[in-house]
């Protein structure tokens, strides 16, 4: 049918009101009806202009439909706050701020730089927080104050890098023993610094055994116990006042018998080492998935395309962190064939560990952790106290130094922290009956340089060079000696503590007014 037959019945036919249809209805009845049909007839006579019935024009014939506007990709509306882990990496941040200090030169005392060095008789200045110079021959700057270190020794500040200061702190009660979440074998997503107590006089007591830094740990009861925050000793009443600026948060992550004992007990999930190796694989493979999604999530948005987010956990925040190189990874194990697994879990899934920690057998794998670049956190000679310590042998640490390993002595316990100068010496003794022959220029790194590199913090603290973090203790006599106290610790430069004056000796509010309050001598 044409356009033109279509229109032909339309254009001759008659009269609406001359409908038989509506002849009987009353006139003004028939206008109306009449009036509504001519208007549906003009609809659909406009809709057969477009519905390809009637004829076109060859110009509508060739035309291109009307292009539609463009569409405006409108940008996607940032997560509420708390929902991406990007948008605040630090919503605990550092508040700490170093003490008033002044310009100070140390003269005329025996240096041991922690970069190999021992300079007898030396100079050691620092100001503005920094270390400035040390030598033999150094020139005191006018106006510092000058300290008479003849017959003293001068070393970097102490780092423990295994601390539970804080988190178990003292007294030792039921209600303040915060330092392990015993309530699932993956507790990542805990953070040690909601745990600490800074008001614990373990600090003041560390402090006055020359310790100037610290890694504070979750405890070892759960496959992975959680974040472990750096410290600078300083007096404060908040853990923000005391976090080390820019420090790198580590994962504390535990291997052995307290993980599956722990649970076992429980009649749960790990029991066995098996189990313990399955719930590491489990949980990274996990977190490399976790850091896929958010990753096609953040490449979606960044081409304009709808996407929806993943949910934030806090666990896998934790991990996530650690497979992109952000958190380091803090391992306590004790015998070698479970440090080996590790270290094969840790290729797996391109992880590095910083450092093992207890490692009673490290001695056993010492070019093992060499090649990897994993440094030893041991003590001098604590062993035999279970079964997996068992192997454990005076001469652990000086065998991982002497083969060219990362070694360092640290604590684990309130008292021990008090003279890690002594543990160091122990080691360096026990090393040298065996024939090591370790010099104190070497074995002060243990204390100071070596544990500054394995908790990250290695470029800006732990040694005796310009430019460095004034952390700087005077010590009345060998720092290797058992008899030997430190008599002076700055921190930043400013002086913190000082054994023959109470000014410089500061006391926890929790200890004001009790007995033997601020007791160091």
């Amino acid at each position: 049918m044409t356009g033109q037959a279509a229109l032909a019945p339309v254009a001759y036919a008659r009269p609406l009101w001359e409908n038989r249809a509506l002849s009987n209805l009353p006139m003004s009845w028939r206008s109306a009806v009449a009036a509504c049909l001519t208007g549906a007839l003009a609809v659909s006579l406009a809709a057969c202009a477009t519905d390809g019935l009637t004829p076109k024009s060859p110009s509508a014939r060739t035309s291109k439909p009307a292009a539609r506007p463009a569409s405006t990709a409108q940008a996607p509306r940032p997560l509420a706050r708390g929902l991406d882990p990007a948008t605040d990496a630090d919503p605990f941040p550092s508040t700490y701020s170093p003490l008033p200090s002044a310009p100070t030169a140390i003269v005329g005392a025996n240096v041991l730089t922690a970069t190999g060095l021992q300079i007898d008789g030396g100079v050691v200045v620092f100001a503005g927080g920094k270390i400035v110079a040390v030598g033999k021959d150094v020139a005191v700057p006018a106006g510092a104050a000058v300290i008479d270190g003849r017959g003293k020794w001068v070393t970097p500040g102490v780092i423990d890098a295994h601390s539970h200061l804080g988190v178990y702190p003292s007294p030792e009660v039921s209600s303040r023993q915060d330092g392990n979440e015993l309530t699932d074998p993956n507790t990542a997503g805990v953070w040690a610094e909601h745990s600490v107590w800074p008001e614990d006089p373990g600090f003041d007591r560390s402090r006055a055994g020359g310790v100037t830094s610290l890694l504070i740990l979750p405890g070892s009861g759960n496959l992975f116990g959680g974040r472990a925050v750096v410290l600078k000793n300083v007096p404060s009443v908040t853990t923000q006042g005391m976090k080390f600026p820019g420090a790198p948060y580590s994962l504390k992550m535990a291997c052995g018998e307290n993980p599956k004992r722990v649970y076992g007990q429980k009649n749960r999930f790990p029991s066995t080492a098996m189990g313990n190796v399955l719930g590491y694989r489990k949980a990274w493979i996990d977190a490399a998935d976790y850091e896929r999604r958010w990753d096609d999530y953040r490449d979606k948005i960044g081409r304009h395309e709808k996407a929806d987010p993943p949910k934030r956990d806090l666990q896998l925040d934790t991990l996530a962190g650690v497979l992109k190189g952000e958190i380091l990874v803090q391992n306590h194990c004790y015998r070698s064939d479970e440090m080996a697994t590790m270290i094969d879990i840790s290729h797996e899934f391109g992880f590095h560990i910083s450092m093992f920690h207890h490692a009673s057998e490290a001695y056993k794998i010492a070019p093992l952790l060499k090649r990897e670049g994993i440094c030893t956190a041991t003590w001098a000679d604590w062993a035999g106290f279970k079964m997996e310590a068992f192997d454990g042998i005076e001469s652990n640490a000086a065998m991982v130094h002497h083969a060219g390993a990362c070694l360092v002595i640290k604590s684990d316990d309130p008292v021990i922290t008090q003279h890690l100068n002594q543990e160091a010496g122990i080691a360096m003794g026990a090393g040298n009956r065996a024939g090591f022959n370790i010099t104190r220029a070497e074995a002060i790194a243990w204390i100071t340089a070596n544990p500054a590199r394995a908790i990250g913090v290695g470029d800006r603290t732990g040694s005796l060079e310009p430019g460095k973090m004034a952390d700087v203790v005077l010590w009345n006599g060998d720092p290797f000696s058992i008899y030997t106290k430190a008599d002076k610790v700055f921190i930043d430069g400013a002086l913190i503590y000082d054994r023959t004056d109470r000014r410089f000796q500061p006391r926890s509010d929790f200890e004001v007014g009790q007995p033997g309050e601020g007791a160091f001598q």
